[in-house]
């Protein structure tokens, strides 16, 4: 469960120069409407109206378009609604996201002067080749400047990253990795890329022009991913876009990785393959009972025992079990053939990323 409340305000597609090959915005965010100063207050008082706990932080986040590549009156119009309750104390934060080549010193005094508190930055790739042919109209470079501008105050600064992009590798998604950890941001947000109806991605797609991820194949590579921000204390807030009425298969993703629950595959996936690297050492395991969180133990069993399954498979374990018990979420117990073992996840994780060389 959330720890905060998020009063969500999505501006589809404005401010936004170009037409990344990936977006449609009115599916994406649900929503198909431009939108006023005086629909952000009306969507500000219903959610403070709705909100069951009264006592969690209030973030006021705006979704969508390029909001800082917005004419600056419409900026001052929606930041000024969402300034007079922050300075009221009815919420506590203001976030919003934006493009990396529309940031400079003069934008971000207009932030602060409304009390703006995140920004995310939709870096996508590190890689030019795979932002040309997304057509994002933004270069590498344009991402290190916007961070160090924004490092410059006090901003708290979110950096969004997208694989499978046409013209992206694995070997170009972990290059953007290992660059947006250079860059020290203070969250990570990781989508695999969707063919979304009404799109250029489409367009491509039906023309054989593009060949999106399989789930699995795309699952396998985030979990390295996350693997990387885990081990430098990056924390990563989102895996793959939420479930709404338009972006299901039932709605208008077309082809890619969707999945209601991908977040948890690729969680799962990452505590399964340290528990395997840790069961390397032993020669033959007939019994074997694991015990963790509640959280731990439903994602190492896996949606319909998945990865339970596997991991008996792989180590021929006769009889396997798994048992919720109090303890922290970064440590794990065994009893392997009567014997207890106890598991440290954030040495585990250590000893994993290097041995995999990623």
């Amino acid at each position: 469960m959330s720890k905060i409340n998020i009063i969500p305000i999505f501006i589809p597609h404005l401010g936004c120069p170009n037409d990344c090959v990936f977006c449609n915005q009115k599916k994406i965010t649900g929503i198909s409407t431009h939108v006023t100063g005086s629909e952000v207050e009306s969507n500000i008082l219903e959610y403070l109206d709705y909100f069951y706990d009264k006592s969690k932080d209030v973030e006021i986040a705006f979704y969508g378009g390029s909001f800082t590549a917005l004419e600056i009156d419409k900026q001052i119009e929606f930041l000024s609604v969402a300034k007079k309750y922050k300075d009221s104390g009815k919420i506590d934060r203001i976030r919003l996201s934006t493009r990396p080549d529309f940031i400079d010193r003069d934008i971000l005094k207009i932030q602060l002067d409304y009390g703006v508190d995140i920004i995310e930055l939709g870096v996508q790739s590190m890689d030019d080749e795979v932002l040309n042919l997304s057509n994002r109209g933004h270069s590498s470079k344009d991402v290190i400047k916007a961070v160090e501008s924004i490092r410059e105050t006090k901003i708290t600064l979110g950096l969004q990253q997208m694989i499978g992009l046409p013209g992206d590798t694995y070997e170009k998604s972990l290059y953007t990795t290992r660059e947006l950890i250079k860059l020290k941001p203070d969250f990570v947000r990781i989508y695999p890329t969707l063919i979304v109806k009404d799109t250029e991605l489409e367009r491509m797609y039906y023309n054989n022009e593009y060949t999106p991820m399989s789930l699995e194949s795309s699952v396998e590579d985030v979990s390295k991913f996350l693997m990387l921000y885990m081990k430098e204390d990056i924390k990563v807030i989102r895996i793959g876009l939420q479930n709404t009425e338009s972006i299901s298969t039932d709605g208008d993703v077309v082809g890619g990785p969707f999945h209601e629950s991908y977040r948890e595959l690729v969680e799962g996936l990452v505590l399964n393959e340290m528990l395997y690297n840790y069961l390397t050492k032993f020669i033959e395991i007939d019994n074997m009972t694991v015990f963790g969180s509640g959280r731990n133990i439903s994602l190492l069993v896996g949606q319909k025992s998945k990865y339970k399954d596997l991991l008996k498979s792989k180590y021929n374990i006769k009889n396997l079990k798994y048992k919720q018990m109090k303890i922290d979420d970064t440590k794990l117990k065994l009893e392997i053939n009567s014997e207890i073992y106890n598991i440290d996840l954030e040495y585990e994780l250590g000893n994993l990323v290097d041995k995999m060389g990623i």
